[in-house]
């Protein structure tokens, strides 16, 4: 036990900094997700595409701390001889000593409530796009009358007479 607690301590303050990354991540996320309701409802395209560049960019980014984090992971796994899929930050917390157990079981209850509250502003936001995809379908389907026979009317001799002269766009030739 004891050799294991001394070759994952070399690795801790590596295993830090990337859990310190994930943090930042998940919070410019919930940032991002707030920006993007914003924008949707502001209906902002150049700023929508703004943010969408910018996304594009960070996720390059964080693909290497995604990489460091797996790297981390394997050398973990090797010292605790288990796979790579049960280095957890639970089996870890149990096995560092002192102050790195408690410092890692901060970052992890930090993640946690960061990750909880993502799930509910991802929500949030699927439930706006939602929305606003619905009520453009309404809008479109109202305007172009599509799927519809048209209204029909009866005037006063009893004939029956499709009104299509009611909608914005009428698609009779």
């Amino acid at each position: 036990m004891e050799s294991t607690t001394l070759g994952i301590e070399g690795g801790v303050d590596d295993l830090l900094a990337v859990l310190d990354e994930d943090i930042r991540h998940v919070r410019a996320s919930l940032l991002r997700l707030d920006e993007l309701r914003s924008l949707v409802v502001k209906r902002d395209q150049a700023a929508l595409g703004g943010l969408l560049e910018r996304i594009r960019g960070e996720s390059q980014e964080y693909s290497t701390n995604e990489s460091k984090r797996e790297s981390i992971r394997r050398e973990f796994a090797a010292a605790l001889d288990c796979g790579v899929g049960d280095v957890t930050l639970s089996r870890l917390e149990a096995v560092l000593p002192g102050e790195n157990s408690i410092e890692v079981a901060q970052r992890k209850a930090e993640l946690r409530s960061l990750t909880e509250e993502l799930k509910r502003e991802h929500s949030k936001t699927m439930m706006l796009l939602s929305d606003c995809a619905r009520f453009n379908s309404a809008l479109l389907r109202d305007i172009l009358e599509l799927g519809r026979t048209g209204a029909i009317t009866y005037g006063s001799d009893g004939a029956a007479k499709v009104q299509s002269d009611s909608v914005f766009v009428s698609l009779q030739l």
